[in-house]
C-alpha cells in the first residue's frame, strides 16, 4: 500500500446518519442533550462522532470506522462512540499526523444544536486534543424538506485537516 504524503496538509470528508427513536439518549457531539428521541445504532448512534472519527480516519489514507469497528461485532453494542475518537486519533498519530481543525455540519429538524454548540465544541477539542477553537459546530434545519424533516433523524458531515508532525 502506498504511503500517504506527510509533506503537507491531507483533507478527509467524514459523513454519518442515524433514525431518532423515542427512548434513545439523545447523544451528539460527545455530550447528551435533553430531547425526547436519540440516534438509534449499534454504539450510542453518535453521529456527529461517527462523523469526526471518519474524516481523520480518511485524511490520514486509512480504514473507515465501519471497517475499523463494524457494526456486527458485539462488543461495540451501546459503546461509547468516544472510543472510536479516541482510537483514530492514535491511528493518525501513529501515522506521523497531528490534527489541524475539524468542522461539522449537523442537519436534523430534531434537537435544537445552537444552545448546545459551545458544550459540544469543548467536549469534541477534550476528545481530539486540540483546542476548542479549532472546532466548529454548525446547525443546519432542514426546512421541512427530504426523508429527514419532521425530525426524524440527523446527518453529519465532518471534515478534518491533519498536518504533518506530532
Amino acid at each position: 500500500m502506498d504511503q500517504p504524503n506527510r509533506t503537507g496538509p491531507r483533507i478527509g470528508l467524514g459523513f454519518d446518519l442515524h433514525r431518532l427513536e423515542e427512548g434513545r439518549p439523545c447523544r451528539l457531539g460527545g455530550i447528551t442533550l435533553d430531547h425526547p428521541t436519540g440516534p438509534a445504532g449499534h454504539s450510542d448512534g453518535d453521529a456527529v462522532l461517527h462523523a469526526i472519527t471518519d474524516a481523520l480516519l480518511g485524511a490520514a489514507g486509512l480504514d473507515d470506522i465501519g471497517t475499523l469497528f463494524p457494526d456486527t461485532d458485539a462488543a461495540h453494542k451501546n459503546k461509547d462512540s468516544a472510543v472510536f475518537i479516541e482510537a483514530a486519533v492514535q491511528a493518525i498519530q501513529k501515522e506521523g499526523y497531528r490534527i489541524g481543525n475539524v468542522d461539522i455540519v449537523i442537519a436534523t429538524e430534531g434537537p435544537r444544536i445552537a444552545p448546545h454548540r459551545a458544550a459540544m465544541r469543548e467536549r469534541l477539542a477534550e476528545l481530539l486534543g486540540i483546542q476548542s477553537n479549532a472546532v466548529n459546530v454548525k446547525g443546519k434545519t432542514l426546512e421541512g424538506m427530504g426523508a429527514l424533516a419532521g425530525g426524524t433523524g440527523v446527518a453529519v458531515q465532518a471534515i478534518a485537516m491533519l498536518m504533518p508532525g506530532r
